[in-house]
């Protein structure tokens, strides 16, 4: 998991800033909405993957 958290800011440092800073103005609806939507991209690999 950490390979893949590591590849966006050692590829594309300036574009991962720009999305955390893009997060920062985000309202808690849409984060927590996004973490879901990573949750269940997450499970879904993982289901496919085994």
């Amino acid at each position: 998991m950490l390979i893949l958290e590591g590849l966006m800011p050692l590829l594309l440092p300036r574009r991962w800033r720009q999305l955390f800073e893009q997060l920062l103005h985000m309202h808690d609806g849409q984060i927590r909405f996004l973490g879901l939507a990573l949750v269940v991209a997450g499970l879904f690999l993982f289901w496919w993957v085994s």
